[in-house]
């Protein structure tokens, strides 16, 4: 008998719950779909060119003989080049709305 008690107590709140995180998300999502359609979300032309300026600044680095430092400049330099090739992928890639 305990264990009815208890789920007559639990299973409505968590129910409750639900709901409203659900509907919370929902109205979040729809407010913000407009909003980010039309804005552009990174300079593939600057990551680009952050990326290459952080090789040569690897490479001053390997010459100097900060080889740790130089791995973390090739590392930022993969991570931007990696970004900037997913933002072309997804300008390539974007299909329009719907409605338009």
């Amino acid at each position: 008998m305990r264990h009815t008690k208890s789920a007559r107590r639990v299973l409505p709140a968590l129910i409750a719950t639900t709901l409203l995180a659900g509907s919370v998300l929902i109205g979040q999502t729809v407010i913000a779909e407009p909003a980010a359609a039309g804005t552009i979300t990174c300079n593939i032309e600057k990551l680009r060119s952050d990326a290459h300026k952080e090789r040569n600044r690897a490479a001053q680095l390997k010459r100097l003989g900060a080889t740790t430092e130089a791995r973390r400049a090739l590392a930022r330099a993969d991570a931007l080049e990696q970004r900037a090739r997913q933002c072309a992928d997804a300008d390539n890639n974007n299909r329009p709305p719907l409605w338009k």
